[in-house]
């Protein structure tokens, strides 16, 4: 008989307990100082090269590294002796490397697993960058790279520490994340030498960090650990080929006889060390980026400095080295019972000099950035349609689709030099490259799907550059249908603009009207699109489904002109007013109709000189690390902005302003939307006169917000800011802009007892306040030298066209009390990072054509967001609930919510349902983290900021 399904799955994956962790770990002195010894690589997923130029070890020009010869020589050394250990991080690489194995090394790879002697730390697709990355990219990578090592090895495989020893700043939401997993602790590498100097005197190198203020301890836990010596070896002692320390002759006829000074050398540097962390045991990473390419060198090397260290206990040394691994120096820690320090807040900024602050790469790459999390959203549409069509969705009408080639670019794309802009410009390309590719497979899945759902066949078109306008078959068709898919689980209301060429259309269920197209976008598309207006509508579309509208033209002629450029007093709708300076052209007031509340707001572009390093005070510059302006001050691009408004009935109000041939931004109100967009365009940066510019946006209020600011961490928990303070240690402030800035991934704020203004951005960016009521927001970077980390060239990107890249995005902003700041700031950030998916199909659909479709039975709570809806196995889907507001920030929705699984689903019935850790690849039962128990086995009760993570066996209705 066939066995049930959640039984094969714990055969399969969690048959046998995994021993290694208690009984592999090399034996320990208690009355002694014992230094764990951790053979490790750092690959970067991309950086310099291509991740497929790290992988084979192409154009070593740039640099020496190949990630294959890595592997294949630590698991040959590792066979040598059963007491070496290696830890492994990139599944990425891993992945490919196991996949070109015969049976024969795959046997011994599995059976070193086993032993724990080749361990698995991190797990995830990439080590993600903690900046510029959105929670839901985050998990979803980790899902990718612990699901393969567990369908690969089982339970040992599975990681038990968090591993982020090169990203530049830590997340307080990363440790949330890694908590909820279930890691047992956290190691990284990086951390403000100012922070790390107090940390070393007073031994607080390790701790407890409680990341959320809404989950209740210790589900957001994590013991924490900060490495001595970044991820490198102390010095001295760098074994690899890539390295020239000395090796251990330990020859007595030598001339050269080196062991007594270099055991000398080890003792103190271990003793130095000690003095830094409180317990008898501490940790020294061997090995750094890309090494081990020749692991015989390191261990060779190793065993001899483990035996000559060792030897002298003999003699009354009190120094024990071992081969370990980070695992196995946690548990001795655990086991030492000691008292560790909180930590409550983050590790942004990162500096590790008094003018060397890591902020300017929250900005860097803005498209790239965008481009990543537009990537998402597409996702997580592919991921939904691929479960509500079913099996033929991979293979249909229009051939065979996968969401598998877009999960892995999206992996890749979190890694720390990735999404974060700090990569060569060649490998930025192929990054972009690997989205794309993702996105072609997946579109075919989504084609295939909607075939299934809707009933029709007739091929759906997907146009990659609305954003400027450009779509051929809206440009040139006469009629057309769109189907505008939501992979919220909301009804959602969006506004919609497409290229046309006609002046009058009519729209099902729509009130469209033509806008001219403005300069500006006509300017940015070049000779890529031709359409002379925008069709504006809003358009409706149900939860976790899709709605079709008709488009038909009524009227041939192109729209009219754009009226010449007025002085504009304002708009309005029925939630908000705004109104701007006759005399500037630039905003200069907000109200909240629904409160009426009012607020003096002005808005201005502005650029900060990056330094050239030819200063007194330091050599540093500014690069795609690295953000140092010249001044405090920036410059502003113009005092005044030409306006030219566009009022079309009822569904939009805009206005045009131009602040320079290279800044533009349109001030748009929609009818129904509580939300101001401003669309900003900036670039080409000019840099003909020999200056490196940062560009940023700033709103000067005067919300009476003193020194205190609020930005999001990965999107989820906001943290609260304050100008030149840090809550752990005396601050020395040295760059008064630079040291203030911080990462935001969905939105910033500025309150007072009354007032909050809130904005909400469509990628990650750099933020801060520094004076009161303003909030500043940094849009672009153009620099014309590198900053001496790493990646060897300017951040000058060319973009299309060679003359610079010009970037556009969006910013909403929301002006409410705080007490419902929340109520609106939080769906309004969800909707804009999964956003309406627009497919068009050429004529008219046929009369047997389904034109709307949920996968849901209706809305799901407004405190509740569908984070994951994933095809699992043949007839088993993975679903992440989460309450997505935080405590005691709503009266409203900072409350408990249900949910009933069984419920849930218009298509899919569901038989089965089994708790998962939030990385899926450990049931909930057998993790020690505490979990309440729901009223039924189908109801599912989420507390403020609460994932919950389900298996769950369907059956398609």
């Amino acid at each position: 008989p066939k066995l049930p399904w959640y039984l094969l799955f714990f055969i399969r994956n969690f048959c046998r307990y995994c021993y290694f962790i208690t009984i592999s770990c090399p034996a320990t002195n208690p009355s002694m100082l014992n230094v764990h010894l951790v053979p490790h690589t750092h690959d970067d997923v991309g950086w310099l090269k291509t991740v497929d130029q790290y992988y084979y070890g192409d154009r070593n020009n740039i640099q020496h590294a190949g990630v294959q010869y890595i592997l294949d020589s630590v698991i040959d050394q590792l066979q040598k002796d059963p007491a070496r250990r290696f830890i492994y991080v990139e599944t990425a690489f891993f992945y490919r490397w196991w996949k070109q194995q015969n049976q024969s090394t795959q046997r011994i790879v599995t059976q070193l697993v086993n032993e724990g002697r080749l361990e698995f730390i991190n797990g995830g697709w990439c080590m993600s960058d903690e900046a510029t990355t959105h929670y839901s990219a985050v998990i979803d990578q980790m899902t990718l790279g612990l699901r393969f090592l567990n369908d690969t090895f089982g339970e040992c495989g599975r990681p038990r520490v968090a591993w982020h020893i090169d990203p530049f700043g830590h997340a307080r939401e990363h440790a949330s994340i890694f908590a909820q997993m279930g890691y047992d602790g956290f190691f990284f590498g990086r951390l403000d030498y100012q922070d790390k100097a107090r940390r070393m005197k007073t031994k607080e190198m390790e701790m407890l960090w409680r990341a959320s203020e809404s989950l209740t301890p210790p589900l957001a836990d994590l013991f924490t650990g900060v490495l001595p010596n970044g991820y490198n070896p102390p010095e001295g002692f760098c074994w690899d080929q890539s390295c020239d320390d000395a090796p251990i002759r330990d020859d007595p006829d030598l001339e050269d006889y080196n062991v007594d000074e270099i055991v000398q050398k080890f003792l103190n540097a271990s003793y130095r060390q000690a003095g830094f962390y409180k317990a008898n045991h501490i940790i020294m990473t061997m090995g750094s980026d890309f090494q081990y390419e020749n692991a015989n060198l390191w261990y060779k090397n190793m065993d001899k400095l483990i035996k000559y260290v060792n030897a002298l206990q003999a003699k009354g040394s009190k120094v024990n080295v071992l081969y370990s691994t980070p695992s196995c120096y946690l548990q001795e820690l655990n086991l030492a019972n000691l008292t560790w320090p909180l930590k409550t807040d983050d590790f942004f900024p990162y500096a590790d000099d008094a003018h060397d602050f890591w902020t300017g790469y929250f900005t860097s790459r803005p498209a790239l950035k965008l481009y990543e999390r537009l990537s998402n959203s597409r996702l997580q549409t592919c991921n939904q349609l691929e479960v509500l069509g079913g099996p033929k969705s991979k293979s249909g009408p229009f051939g065979e689709g996968d969401s598998d080639t877009m999960k892995r670019a999206m992996g890749v794309a979190q890694h720390h030099d990735a999404v974060s802009g700090t990569e060569k410009q060649h490998v930025a390309y192929d990054y972009a490259r690997r989205l794309a590719t993702g996105w072609a497979h997946c579109e075919v899945l989504v084609r295939n799907s909607l075939a299934i759902l809707s009933g029709s066949e007739a091929p759906h078109v997907f146009c990659e550059n609305l954003n400027i306008s450009v779509c051929p078959l809206t440009e040139s068709s006469h009629k057309f249908s769109m189907n505008v898919y939501n992979p919220l689980g909301r009804t959602v209301s969006w506004p919609v603009r497409l290229p046309v060429n006609g002046s009058v259309y009519s729209v099902t269920d729509a009130n469209g009207r033509v806008v001219p197209l403005s300069k500006s976008t006509q300017e940015v598309r070049r000779n890529r699109g031709y359409a002379k207006g925008e069709l504006v509508f809003q358009v409706e579309a149900p939860p976790l489904g899709y709605s079709t509208y008709i488009i038909s033209m009524l009227r041939d002629e192109p729209p009219a002109s754009s009226a010449k450029p007025t002085a504009t007093r304002s708009i309005q709708n029925k939630f908000l007013k705004v109104t701007f300076d006759e005399t500037t052209g630039l905003l200069s007031s907000l109200t909240n109709l629904e409160t009426n509340q009012t607020i003096q707001l002005t808005q201005n572009f502005y650029w900060y000189n990056a330094s050239a390093g030819n200063n007194k005070e330091s050599p540093q510059t500014s690069g795609a690390y690295i953000f140092r302006p010249n001044s405090s001050d920036p410059f502003v691009i113009n005092k005044t902005a030409e306006t030219q408004i566009v009022t079309v009935s009822s569904t939009v109000q805009e206005v045009t302003q131009w602040f320079s041939p290279w800044v533009s931004q349109v001030v748009r109100l929609y009818e129904g939307h509580r939300e101001l967009e401003l669309e900003w365009t900036v670039g080409p940066v000019p840099v003909a006169d020999g200056l490196g510019k940062e560009v940023i946006t700033r709103l000067d209020t005067d919300i009476k917000s003193s020194d205190y600011f609020y930005t999001d961490s990965n999107g989820r928990e906001v943290l609260e800011r304050r100008k030149d303070y840090r809550p752990t240690w005396e601050l020395k402030q040295t760059e008064p802009v630079a040291g203030n800035y911080y990462p935001i991934n969905s939105r910033a704020y500025i309150k007072d007892d009354k007032h909050q203004l809130t904005v909400v951005t469509d990628r990650s960016q750099g933020a801060s306040s520094l004076y009161n009521g303003s909030l500043e927001i940094m849009l672009h970077r153009r620099l014309l030298y590198d900053d001496y980390r790493g990646v060897g060239e300017p951040l000058s990107e060319p973009g299309d066209f060679s003359d610079g890249l010009v970037a556009r995005g969006r910013l909403l902003l929301t002006f409410t009390p705080p007490d419902t700041a929340a109520d609106v700031h939080r769906p309004l950030a969800q909707g804009m990072v999964l956003q309406p998916l627009l497919s068009f199909q050429d004529g008219t659909p046929s009369a047997n054509t389904k034109l709307e479709f949920s996968g849901l039975q209706t809305d799901l709570p407004p405190a509740v967001h569908l984070l994951t809806l994933s095809q699992w196995d043949e007839d088993t889907v993975l679903i992440r609930l989460e309450h997505q507001y935080q405590a005691k920030e709503s009266k409203t929705h900072s409350q408990p919510v249900t949910v009933n699984l069984q419920k849930l689903f218009s298509t899919l019935d569901v038989l089965g349902a089994s708790e998962m850790s939030l990385g899926a690849n450990q049931w909930k039962e057998d993790m020690d983290r505490l979990h309440a128990k729901d009223p039924s086995p189908w109801e599912v009760t989420l507390n403020p900021m609460e994932i919950r993570t389900f298996l769950l066996r369907v059956r398609q209705l």
